[in-house]
C-alpha cells in the first residue's frame, strides 16, 4: 500500500490534495483491479514445436476449454526452432500481464540451460510457474525397412554399421534427443541425430523411411505403431507406457538405470501479478482434471497432471539440477 503524507497550508492546496489522494487510490487499486478484470483480450499459448507434436497436442486439447473458463479466446501459437528456445525467449520477453503464456517442456525449462553454452533466458529467473500440465513417455520406433524388432537387435545392427544409421528427434535439447544420446553412450553405438522442428515434421520422414529410427513422444507415433507402419522397440521411461503396455523399457532391454522422462507445464513471464497466476492455475487445473481431457490425453500417451505454482516451481528447479549433472557427466552438448 502506497501512503502519502502531505501538509496543506492553504485552501488553494486542498484541490491539489484531493487530486493526489485520488491518484494514490488509483495506484494502490490498480494492480488488484487489473487482476480482477483479467482477461480483457485474447490469451496466447506459445509452443516451441511445430504442429502435430506431443506438446502441441496438449496445447490444442486444453485451449478450447480454457477459452470457456476465461471467457476470452485462448490461441495456440507455434514458434518452433532452436530446441524450443525461440518460443521460450519470446515468452520470457513478453509483458508480465498474463496474455502470453508458454507451454514449456523439459527441454526449454530444464535441459537447455545446461545443453547450450548461452541462453537468452533463464527458466528459473524469467518465468512464473502456473501449473505442471502432464507427462508423456518417449519411445524408440523403427521403420519396417530396418531389420530390427527388438532393442537388442537394433543395438547389434547399429554396432555393425557405425555412423550409418540416423535417428530423428523433435528438436535439439528435447527429452527425445537426450534419450537418443544417452542410449548412444550407454550401448556404445554410433548413431547420427537428425533434428527436426517438432515431432509432426519428423514423423513424415520416418513413415517414408527416409530416417529409419525415430526417438519420439508416444502421442506422435502411437497410431502408426498400432497400424503397423512403425515398430516400437522400447520406451525410455522407467515404467512401460499405459497406452502401449506391450512395449518394454530400455532398462528391461539390457540397460538398467536408463530412464528419460518427459514433462511439460504452463508458465508466464516473471512479474505476472499473483492474482493472475492464481486465476490461470485454478482454471487450467480444472481443465486438466476434466474427465474427457484426462481420457483424450491418456489415449494419446499422456498423463494429465495439475499442481500448484509452488510445486511446479520446485519441480523445475529440481530438474535443472538433475540435468545439469547428467549433461556434465556425459559430456553431451548441442550439436
Amino acid at each position: 500500500m502506497l501512503s502519502l503524507c502531505i501538509r496543506v497550508r492553504s485552501s488553494a492546496g486542498r484541490g491539489t490534495l484531493a487530486a493526489v489522494v485520488l491518484a494514490a487510490a488509483a495506484i494502490t487499486a490498480g494492480f488488484p483491479l487489473s487482476a480482477q478484470e483479467y482477461p480483457a483480450r485474447p490469451v496466447r499459448i506459445l509452443v516451441g514445436f511445430a504442429p502435430g507434436g506431443g506438446i502441441d497436442i496438449v496445447a490444442r486439447a486444453i485451449a478450447p476449454r480454457l477459452t470457456t473458463a476465461l471467457g476470452q479466446p485462448v490461441v495456440v501459437e507455434n514458434r518452433p526452432g532452436a530446441g524450443s528456445n525461440i518460443a521460450a525467449e519470446i515468452a520470457a520477453r513478453s509483458g508480465p500481464d498474463g496474455y502470453t503464456l508458454l507451454l514449456g517442456s523439459i527441454a526449454s525449462l530444464a535441459i537447455n540451460p545446461s545443453l547450450y553454452a548461452k541462453l537468452p533466458f533463464d527458466p528459473v529467473r524469467d518465468f512464473a510457474p502456473i501449473t505442471q500440465a502432464g507427462t508423456m513417455n518417449n519411445i524408440i520406433v523403427v521403420h519396417p525397412v530396418l531389420p530390427a524388432k527388438t532393442l537388442k537387435e537394433f543395438v547389434a545392427l547399429a554396432k555393425s554399421r557405425p555412423g550409418q544409421i540416423s535417428y530423428a528427434h523433435p528438436g535439439v535439447g528435447s527429452s527425445a534427443h537426450l534419450a537418443g544420446e544417452l542410449l548412444r553412450k550407454a550401448a556404445g553405438i554410433d548413431i547420427v541425430p537428425i533434428p527436426y522442428k517438432g515431432g509432426g515434421q519428423a514423423i513424415v520422414d520416418s513413415l517414408a523411411g527416409h530416417v529409419p529410427v525415430f526417438f519420439a513422444s508416444v502421442p506422435v507415433v502411437i497410431p502408426h505403431v498400432r497400424n503397423g507402419k512403425l515398430k516400437a522397440i522400447a520406451v525410455t521411461t522407467g515404467l512401460r507406457a499405459a497406452a502401449l503396455p506391450e512395449v518394454p523399457t530400455v532398462a528391461e532391454g539390457g540397460y538398467p538405470g536408463y530412464e528419460v522422462n518427459n514433462w511439460y507445464g504452463l508458465v508466464a513471464p516473471a512479474g505476472t501479478p499473483r492474482p493472475i497466476i492464481d486465476r490461470l492455475n485454478r482454471d487450467a487445473s480444472a481443465v486438466l482434471k476434466t474427465p474427457d481431457v484426462v481420457k483424450f490425453l491418456g489415449d494419446h500417451g499422456h498423463e494429465a497432471v495439475a499442481s500448484t505454482p509452488e510445486q511446479f516451481g520446485a519441480h523445475i528447479r529440481s530438474e535443472n539440477a538433475k540435468w545439469a549433472k547428467v549433461l556434465k557427466d556425459t559430456g553431451i552438448k548441442a550439436r
